[in-house]
Formats: C-alpha cells, sequence, structure tokens
C-alpha cells in the first residue's frame, strides 16, 4: 500500500487508511474506531467492503443499517447511497475495493447525523 489517507468522517472522528491503485482502481485498507464512519456516499461503479477485523454497520439509503463481522463481505451496487463504520462499541477494518469510472471512484456527501447512525434496524 502506498499513501497514508484520511477518508471523509461523518462524525468527526478519523477514518485512516492506506490506499493503492490497482489496474482498474483504487483499493484501500481502513480502519475505524467505535463511533467512526463515513459520510453518505456513492461509487459510480459499486463498491466491494471486506472485513478484516471488528464490528461495523453499513447502510443503504432508505434501507434498515446492517452489521458486519470479520470476514463478511458486502457489496454496495454502483450509484446506491450509503455510509459504513464501526459500531458504537467497537472498531473495525475493512479493505474496499472500487473501480474507477469516468475518473472517479466515489461523490462524497453530507455528513451521517447521529440520528441516522444510532436508528435500530
Amino acid at each position: 500500500m502506498s499513501n497514508l489517507e484520511k477518508e471523509a468522517s461523518g462524525d468527526g472522528r478519523d477514518v485512516m487508511g492506506r490506499q493503492s491503485h490497482g489496474a482498474s482502481g483504487p483499493l484501500g485498507q481502513a480502519e475505524a474506531s467505535r463511533h467512526s464512519r463515513t459520510a453518505w456516499h456513492t461509487h459510480p461503479a459499486g463498491q466491494m467492503l471486506i472485513v478484516t477485523a471488528g464490528k461495523g454497520w453499513v447502510q443503504q439509503d432508505g434501507q434498515a443499517r446492517r452489521e458486519m463481522k470479520s470476514s463478511d463481505v458486502v457489496w454496495i451496487p454502483a450509484g446506491v447511497k450509503h455510509w459504513h463504520g464501526a459500531t458504537s462499541t467497537n472498531g473495525m477494518s475493512h479493505i474496499a475495493v472500487t473501480h474507477v469510472r469516468d475518473g472517479k471512484n466515489a461523490d462524497w456527501m453530507q455528513l451521517v447525523t447521529d440520528q441516522e447512525y444510532e436508528a435500530r434496524p
């Protein structure tokens, strides 16, 4: 992995990771402390999350949040607004695989509110 980067955080806490670029786009490894989450965002060619440690949540717009745990693989389809991050009691590490379309791999949107983050499925 090459550059250390900070992902957009929906709660003011850092989601830190390393990112490299493969033949078709970025591959990143991220670590989120409890309560950390991304902002709402989409990926023009979709995203695969591979949870490597801990527990996290992922939520697609209009759906209930789902728990992710170590060894889970989650696919978010192209253009689907979503967020992901650690749970309120556990940190989480994951590998994110995206592809570049029209020169970009993500469109970042508004922050995830505490109410959205804490909403029970």
